[in-house]
Formats: C-alpha cells, sequence, structure tokens
C-alpha cells in the first residue's frame, strides 16, 4: 500500500510549485475548492465524506489522501467513511450500467436495427 502521509506531504510540494509558476491556477482552484464553505448549506464532515467518494470515483490518489485526512479532521469515523465509499462503489456500478446500455445502443445502431 501506498505511503499516503508522505505522499501527501510530496505532493503538497509539488503543487506549491505548480502555485508559484501558475499562481492563477493554483488561485483558481483555491477559489473552487472553498466555494462550499461560504453556502454552508452543508458542514465541513458532510463536504469532506463526499469528496471521498468522489475521489473514488475519479482515481485520484492526492484527492483520497488529501479528502480522507481532512474528513477524519473534521470528525468522520471509519463506519461513516465506509458508508462514503459504498456510495462510490454503487455509482461507478451504476455509470457502468448505464454505459453498457450505451454500448448496446452502439450494436443497434451499428447493426442497422
Amino acid at each position: 500500500m501506498l505511503d499516503w502521509v508522505g505522499y501527501a506531504k510530496e505532493l503538497m510540494g509539488r503543487i506549491g510549485e505548480i502555485g508559484r509558476l501558475s499562481p492563477d491556477t493554483l488561485r483558481g482552484y483555491q477559489m473552487l475548492s472553498g466555494a462550499g464553505e461560504k453556502t454552508a448549506h452543508l458542514d465541513a464532515k458532510t463536504r469532506e465524506l463526499i469528496a471521498v467518494a468522489v475521489a473514488v470515483t475519479t482515481r485520484c490518489d492526492g484527492c483520497i489522501t488529501v479528502h480522507t485526512a481532512q474528513a477524519l479532521k473534521e470528525g468522520a469515523t471509519r463506519e461513516e467513511i465506509a458508508e462514503a465509499l459504498g456510495v462510490a462503489v454503487a455509482l461507478n456500478a451504476g455509470a457502468a450500467m448505464v454505459y453498457s446500455a450505451r454500448v448496446m445502443d452502439a450494436v443497434h445502431a451499428h447493426q442497422g436495427s
């Protein structure tokens, strides 16, 4: 398995490098990332649980380590994280079903039926 804590530190260093080379890119990302905090319709723990689930569905290791650490900091339990991951698994399975239907549509189109 990965050294998630070490990876997070290395990642932040590389992102800092991007920020120095392209500060507007980093500022834009930070603005998007902080948008939910301003509306406060969801609490921070809920936002982080969603972020962990989305990190899985987008296959983003950096997002996994950053948002897992933040979810724990916001008080998420292992059980809550596991439940959020269950949602991610279900959505990936659902997406596979939807795209399977698209394949069948393509089969029909190519067969002229």
